[in-house]
């Protein structure tokens, strides 16, 4: 069984379209089909539903997925280990990134770093959602909060202070919070997920934990969206201190109560296994280290 044969396999699942896996991998259509047969015939077993229509994973293919996607891995870790010698490493980063995070922080770091090592090409997959690594196509995700899956492996990042914010705009026109119980006389902005809808804030009030039941008009599923109604004035919102960074560096936003900073959180870079870590994922690592704590070091410095 041929190595570029289970990568076809592992393309054909993501994309759930011989086609579009073919094109994906600048092959025939005919050679891609060729491939999964292939594959199919040594293993005895059909990996895929075929309709005229539709393409999914039997249930054979739902079971030999995460080993096909593993063993690729740990291959593709083999080659960049045994090309250390040379200084040059490449490979493919397909990264899970929350939607404010990823487009407005990590995606202009990602140049510089792709700048720096011109063999590393990058698959973003933006969304606020949960992950699936055996449903998103990715091989590992940048996610706040410690992993609560102890199937998947990650590295800790850094600690992330979150901030009570607003524009000056609206502390211009609906004044500052002096205390936590004032909030109850500001319009909340709200960030949901799935059924959930984050509208109780927890804070710590010189050392005690206070939760705060916030009313507000706004609510997204989308982290960016929330920070942009904050931005154009329209309430006050929770956010991580690494998402509005610049907003704050630039005076877009203010920090409201900083003696009464809401609960912190964490940033993680998330693996599905150990065999995921590629000397690629470890320069990913170690640059989002790097990056994270100059950004927090600079925030600090702000008055």
């Amino acid at each position: 069984m041929l190595f570029d044969d289970l990568n076809v396999v592992i393309k054909v699942a993501e994309f759930r379209n011989i086609t579009a896996a073919a094109t994906h991998l600048n092959m025939r259509t005919a050679t891609a089909s060729a491939a999964v047969k292939r594959v199919e015939q040594a293993l005895g077993a059909e990996l895929f539903v075929r309709t005229t229509r539709s393409l999914r994973l039997s249930s054979a293919g739902e079971r030999f997925l995460p080993t096909c996607e593993q063993a690729m891995a740990m291959l593709t870790n083999a080659k960049q280990n045994l090309k250390g010698d040379t200084g040059v490493i490449e490979g493919e980063l397909r990264l899970g990134l929350s939607s404010d995070l990823g487009r407005n922080v990590i995606a202009p770091w990602l140049d510089d770093f792709m700048n720096e090592h011109e063999r590393i090409s990058v698959k973003l997959n933006l969304s606020d959602s949960n992950i699936d690594f055996y449903r998103d196509p990715i091989d590992l995700a940048l996610r706040y909060g410690s992993p609560d899956d102890a199937s998947v492996y990650g590295f800790k990042i850094c600690d992330v202070p979150r901030l009570l914010v607003a524009s000056p705009s609206y502390v211009s026109t609906f004044g500052a919070p002096q205390q936590l119980e004032e909030l109850h006389a500001h319009n909340g902005l709200f960030y949901q997920l799935h059924d959930k809808v984050y509208n109780e804030w927890e804070f710590s009030d010189q050392g005690k934990p206070l939760k705060i039941k916030m009313q507000g008009n706004r609510t997204a599923n989308d982290g960016e969206m929330v920070r942009r109604w904050a931005v154009s004035g329209k309430g006050v919102a929770v956010k991580s201190s690494l998402d509005v960074c610049d907003d704050i560096i630039n005076r877009r936003l203010v920090t409201l109560l900083p003696d009464c900073q809401p609960k912190p959180t964490q940033l993680w870079l998330i693996c599905p296994s150990r065999q995921s870590i590629t000397p690629a994922v470890r320069l990913l690592r170690d640059m989002l280290k790097t990056r994270c704590t100059e950004c927090l070091a600079h925030l600090a410095a702000i008055d």
